[in-house]
């Protein structure tokens, strides 16, 4: 009986296993014929000749060496391609070049990896030339030119065989713009703007990518959404257009920046702002020559740099226009809702606050970014300050004292003068009358 039970007992736990080793069999099956449908739906997305090219190049660890013995993957993801955008155009009209006669091209010789991603983008330009040529101005564009090789180029941003139509790009990923901005893009993320899930291009366009430094660029790109901010503030910000003017906008909506004083060269009879002249570091080769050491700018040395840049021309062309702005990138990018933004004029128009202790100079560089050489805080000190600060000066808020006693004399000097014609003229009014009256008797 006990044999007999143990024998049964045997049965049922193999009819068991059985059981579920089927099931798990099933189930494979069907994730099989799954996989096989959809792999079917995307070929029938795809020509003849596409399905053709794809028997051989969706096979995984197809690649090929290159000459500078790298390796390039030649594998194409067939799914991938047939939701793309390049699925309707097909793989010939971007291989040109390949046919089943003659495949690979046995001429072809390819130096690395790059060099080929860079050697592909001209076949981009045949269709796309109008982006082609926004691209051109971007600060992408000019990174390039100047030699770095791995700026960004269509193929860097866009996947060949996967390029997706505009609005399927998701702004929470933060791609492509992340692969290379990853810090900046964590900031963004956690700011007002990230949780309303704006895209980059949103503020810095998609191809046309300038430096958010180039002029107003900054303002503009805030004023394009917050249209009325201008009004809001002035009715409670005093002088709100000269702090738009001279204040960034993160300098208050990121309060956990560091902020600084960056005096910028400006051309008084372009009204614009001086540029290097591409090839021609102007400004470093001067800044260091009136300051060897690198110790940073002095009153003296900032003086002598001006000169410098007035020497050739007319006088006082080249001044210097104060602005206050947060210290990096990633601080610009942690914007705050407007409710906790700086509201405590305290924080900038104090003895010794903690902006004035910072200050750069800087230049428009031949790209279009910021050159900038480091100034003692004391240069905000000295006479020179009339120029450098009047931008964004106000008597007694930024606690200089020379410019103080400066408005405070003009004042003076504008109230002096006709009380002091009042007074003349009630003098001579009564020494007339006393000569009146002695020639009277």
């Amino acid at each position: 009986m006990g044999g007999s039970r143990k024998v049964g007992a045997a049965a049922s736990a193999a009819f068991h296993t059985d059981l579920m080793i089927a099931a798990w069999l099933a189930i494979a099956l069907a994730m099989l014929a799954v996989t096989s449908m959809s792999a079917r739906a995307a070929d029938s997305a795809l020509s003849q000749l596409d399905q053709q090219c794809l028997a051989c190049h969706s096979a995984k660890g197809l690649e090929m060496k290159l000459a500078d013995g790298d390796k390039i993957s030649l594998q194409v993801d067939g799914a991938a391609f047939a939701k793309s955008v390049h699925s309707k155009i097909g793989c010939a009209v971007c291989h040109a070049s390949t046919s089943f006669e003659n495949h690979p091209p046995i001429k072809t010789k390819i130096a690395g990896s790059r060099a080929y991603s860079i050697e592909r983008t001209k076949v981009c330009d045949t269709c796309h030339a109008a982006i082609s040529k926004l691209y051109e101005g971007s600060i992408h564009a000019s990174l390039f030119r100047d030699g770095n090789t791995w700026a960004p180029v269509c193929t860097d941003c866009h996947s060949p065989h996967a390029v997706k139509a505009k609005a399927a790009y998701e702004a929470s990923t933060g791609a492509p713009c992340s692969k290379c901005h990853d810090p900046i893009f964590k900031a963004y993320a956690s700011s007002v703007h990230g949780q309303a899930t704006l895209a980059c291009s949103s503020c810095h366009n998609a191809h046309d990518v300038s430096p958010a430094t180039t002029g107003d660029q900054l303002k503009n790109a805030c004023l394009g959404c917050h249209q009325d901010v201008l009004a809001a503030h002035q009715k409670w910000l005093p002088n709100a257009k000269q702090h738009f003017d001279a204040v960034s906008c993160p300098a208050c909506h990121s309060p956990a920046a560091k902020r600084k004083v960056d005096l910028r060269l400006y051309d008084n009879v372009a009204q614009e702002r001086v540029a290097e002249k591409e090839g021609v570091p102007e400004f470093e080769s001067r800044v260091r020559s009136v300051d060897a050491k690198g110790a940073g700018l002095d009153a003296m040395a900032l003086h002598s740099l001006l000169r410098g840049f007035n020497r050739e021309g007319i006088d006082n062309k080249t001044t210097l226009r104060g602005r206050l702005e947060v210290s990096t990138g990633v601080e610009a990018h942690q914007l705050t809702r407007s409710a906790q933004a700086i509201r405590d004029c305290a924080k900038c128009h104090q003895q010794g606050a903690d902006p004035f202790q910072s200050v750069t100079v800087s230049i428009v560089g031949p790209d279009g970014r910021p050159v900038r050489a480091g100034a003692k805080p004391e240069v905000l000190n000295s006479m020179i300050s009339v120029d450098s600060v009047g931008g964004f000066y106000a008597i007694g808020g930024t606690r200089i004292k020379l410019l103080d006693w400066l408005l405070a004399l003009a004042v003076l000097g504008g109230i002096g003068a006709p009380l002091g014609h009042m007074t003349v003229r009630w003098l001579f009014k009564k020494y007339a009358k006393r000569i009146g009256g002695k020639e009277d008797s």
